[in-house]
């Protein structure tokens, strides 16, 4: 079973690949360059503008800030947080929420996970809750190996190794229940997207880690918040009508072989097991 419930539209990654063939080979009628096809190629200037297309979409969170604050903004209307406000870029957290008990939680911005970048946070000093948020723009990007990738391979090797201390992890953006990334909980009688801004939206998938920090003498296995305990992943599920039975834990179970520290992860949803590892030893950089 796969660790997310959505999945990527094969047929729209069809439609690029070709639509992108044709790109490459009629390119040089674009335009007014006033070149011919021949000097056109060898010109460079195809290859500039698709290098120049490609940094600007990499290089900008602008479109991934506008989503999440029409999202804060949702919440904060609907009475599921407080406030909110936006981190100073010299800090490696994006945002802090406070939530209606007064308790303030950090969210930590990410794309897809399979990324060293997932690795890149601290945990804000004032933070009595804190999550990483997955908004994953690329609408042919594995969701299904992203997620595994940086809950598994990324995230469980940063807590374990570094002691930093994640709540939880929240996988979702504007792509999700759209053209190019099918979300099976649309298809229940029960659940209608949610209208935020510009974008309909179904429920957010949401991953609860562990309590504390695992450690191979003392806290091999420890427990998995329940949801009302990060009271700021209890509001998404609130605020947009999330069920149980799409609700995922993340076990991490951490002991030695040889020399090694080695972890196993579970991730379960509804209480199945939809994805195990074998014991992998951490491996950083």
């Amino acid at each position: 079973m796969s660790p997310v419930p959505c999945d990527n539209n094969a047929g729209l990654k069809d439609k690029i690949d070709e639509y992108a063939e044709v790109l490459r080979t009629e390119a040089h009628t674009l335009g007014q360059h006033g070149l011919t096809e021949r000097e056109f190629y060898q010109s460079g200037l195809f290859r500039g503008a698709i290098e120049r297309i490609r940094g600007q979409f990499s290089a900008t969170m602008r479109e991934k800030r506008e989503f999440v604050k029409h999202v804060l903004n949702f919440m904060q209307d609907g009475g599921f947080i407080a406030d909110w406000e936006s981190a100073s870029e010299a800090n490696r957290h994006d945002y802090m929420v406070r939530l209606n008990t007064g308790r303030m939680a950090g969210i930590e911005l990410k794309g897809g996970l399979d990324g060293n970048n997932t690795t890149i946070f601290e945990r804000p000093t004032r933070a009595e809750e804190f999550i990483l948020w997955s908004v994953a723009s690329n609408p042919t990007g594995g969701q299904k190996h992203n997620v595994w990738s940086g809950i598994h391979t990324r995230l469980s090797a940063e807590i374990i190794s570094t002691k930093k201390q994640v709540d939880g992890l929240l996988v979702w953006d504007w792509l999700c229940g759209g053209l190019s990334r099918h979300c099976p909980k649309l298809e229940r009688k029960d659940q209608e997207p949610i209208a935020v801004g510009p974008f309909l939206l179904p429920a957010p998938c949401i991953y609860l880690f562990p309590v504390t920090i695992p450690d191979p003498r003392t806290n091999p296995r420890p427990r998995v918040h329940r949801l009302e305990e990060v009271e700021l992943l209890k509001a998404f599920y609130d605020a947009f009508g999330g069920t149980e039975g799409y609700l995922h834990t993340v076990e991490f179970a951490v002991s030695y072989k040889g020399r090694d520290v080695v972890r196993e992860t579970v991730i379960k949803r509804g209480n199945v097991t939809v994805r195990k590892s074998a014991p992998t030893p951490i491996k950083r950089a």
